[in-house]
């Protein structure tokens, strides 16, 4: 046990880390706008998939989850952070929808609906079957592997980076965004005795700060100017 002044300043310095987290959360969750507004602008989808809002939607709402007090008190700011993405997800779905051609218009609308019915799966098996703690770690199994997945579609970028080199499907501050985000989180984590937020977090981390070497790298070698277009493309 820590002394009671030792507690509050670690206290204190877990919520600045999760209130950073959540910045910089923002920050990555309105990097695709200008995406959106290509979309948009030229009444097509396009070469975008629309498979990483999927995943990250899914990711926003099973981590959403998990930081409701109901399954983990004490950690409310997991639960902001993941409400206001899973809202700019599915706003970012439902446009890549509206100006999909037919057959990409079924398969995500497909997908949209798959992923709700599951995640409203999970909420049910876990209020109904599993006690508190129990639900907790359920829950945050769940959790790690949803963020390890959405964490881990930047290895095709990383993967397309290295095979162009190019930039232009890496912007710069989309990856300083998921870096600062994942190392907020994961110190949040850490001040929370969570690793169900520390190890995935920690993971987009590493991933996080290998972009931005390979975003220096490259801009530096090749000189690359050019519209991002990613988050979009996987």
């Amino acid at each position: 046990m820590f002394p009671t002044g030792l507690s509050s300043v670690y206290s204190v310095c877990g919520d600045a880390a999760g209130i950073a987290g959540n910045l910089f959360a923002f920050a990555l969750f309105v990097s695709p706008i200008p995406t959106f507004k290509r979309i948009i602008r030229n009444q097509s989808t396009e070469q975008f998939s629309g498979l990483p809002y999927i995943y990250a939607f899914f990711s926003c709402l099973i981590c959403l989850w998990y930081g409701m007090p109901v399954v983990s008190p004490d950690i409310i700011l997991v639960a902001t952070v993941n409400s206001i993405g899973a809202v700019f997800q599915l706003i970012y779905i439902i446009i890549f929808i509206t100006y999909a051609d037919q057959a990409k218009k079924v398969k995500m609308s497909g997908l949209l609906m798959a992923v709700s019915a599951l995640f409203l799966t999970v909420v049910f098996i876990s209020m109904t079957f599993f006690d508190s703690h129990e639900r907790q770690t359920f829950v945050g199994y769940l959790s790690v592997f949803s963020l390890i997945s959405m964490f881990a579609s930047p290895l095709f970028i990383i993967k397309l980076v290295i095979k162009t080199s190019s930039v232009e499907f890496m912007p710069f501050y989309l990856s300083l965004s998921t870096f600062l985000m994942s190392l907020s989180f994961s110190t949040y984590g850490v001040f929370k005795y969570d690793p169900f937020i520390y190890v995935p977090n920690g993971i987009g981390t590493i991933l996080g700060l290998v972009q931005l070497v390979l975003y220096t790298y490259y801009s530096n070698t090749i000189g690359e100017d050019q519209e991002p277009l990613t988050n979009a493309h996987a």
